[in-house]
């Protein structure tokens, strides 16, 4: 049985850092990581889809947080299928990107640009793993992303690409976790160690990812999108939902008996709108304290309760 690590997606939204969530001496980014960081054990890195990480940022995350603190962090757009700017690129790769307007894709690089993005971004973040900080590279894969051999293939890229960082698939397709295909798709993520991201979502939406929990790793991770309206382009009204305590208790069991097939399991509010991610990670922890037996990580260190 592993330890549940209970946290949300980013330290830095700026609706959180004007929610007062953080204290008023919080002020400056080492502050505030370092006051996350006394509440949870756990954080998602969400920045590191928008541009590739550096290793001095890396280093100074892990010397900002306590032993026991844990980084999951969200793979580079482009490296997950999904559209990228060429603003996003750092400077010297941007001469050699092709001459095309709006965003760009895997398809569009030459390969050797290819081959540099995915050195960077596995090799930003070895100070984290050298610092024992470090969880797993979430891919979160886009709605035309759909289950099949060669999209199989390119997750299994992605495990040996990371190597030896582990890495979380989240699928935003529904074909793969259909009635039809979602013991293939479990059998398949079993079979190259890729753990499976469990997800809380909106459901009869078109696109929408049942609430199945599964361990297919030694990892297991759950992610809490919120139930709300899932409409616009506005991140906000997608995200801006409070759970309900009723909501989250229909997940605290499911959570514990994750716990008991693996050595680890990550729990990540995404409900990022003013303080609504740190409140429902607290009220879920609290949950799960109560229940005999589920070991949950206290903030700060390197053991369960």
């Amino acid at each position: 049985m592993g330890d549940v690590l209970v946290g949300t997606a980013s330290w830095t939204d700026e609706t959180l850092l004007t929610s007062g969530w953080y204290p008023p001496g919080a002020r400056t980014p080492a502050e505030r990581l370092r006051y996350y960081a006394s509440r949870f054990p756990v954080v998602e890195v969400d920045s590191t889809y928008y541009a590739l990480p550096g290793e001095r940022t890396t280093r100074l995350w892990a010397r900002r947080t306590p032993a026991g603190f844990t980084f999951d962090v969200k793979a580079f757009s482009l490296l997950t299928c999904h559209p990228t700017r060429a603003a996003a690129f750092p400077k010297d790769l941007r001469t050699a990107l092709p001459p095309k307007e709006g965003n760009l894709y895997l398809r569009d690089l030459d390969p050797e640009v290819v081959e540099q993005v995915w050195r960077r971004f596995v090799t930003a973040l070895t100070p984290l793993r050298e610092a024992g900080r470090f969880g797993a590279v979430l891919f979160s894969f886009p709605r035309w992303f759909p289950i099949g051999r060669h999209n199989k293939d390119y997750v299994v890229e992605c495990g040996r690409r990371c190597e030896p960082l582990p890495i979380a698939a989240e699928f935003r397709n529904r074909t793969w976790m259909s009635e039809e295909n979602r013991e293939e798709t479990l059998g398949f993520l079993r079979s190259h160690a890729i753990a499976y991201v469990c997800v809380d979502m909106p459901q009869g939406r078109p696109w929408s990812i049942p609430p199945v929990t599964a361990a297919t790793a030694g990892l297991a991770e759950v992610r809490f999108h919120g139930r709300g309206r899932w409409t616009g382009d506005d991140r906000y009204e997608r995200y801006g939902y409070l759970y309900s305590t009723r909501e989250l208790a229909e997940w605290a069991p499911r959570i514990c008996e994750l716990a008991r097939e693996t050595s680890s399991t990550h729990v990540i509010m995404k409900n990022a709108y003013r303080d609504h991610a740190p409140r429902s990670a607290r009220r879920l922890t609290e949950l799960l304290e109560a229940m005999p037996d589920c070991p949950v990580r206290s903030p700060g260190v390197t053991g369960r309760r």
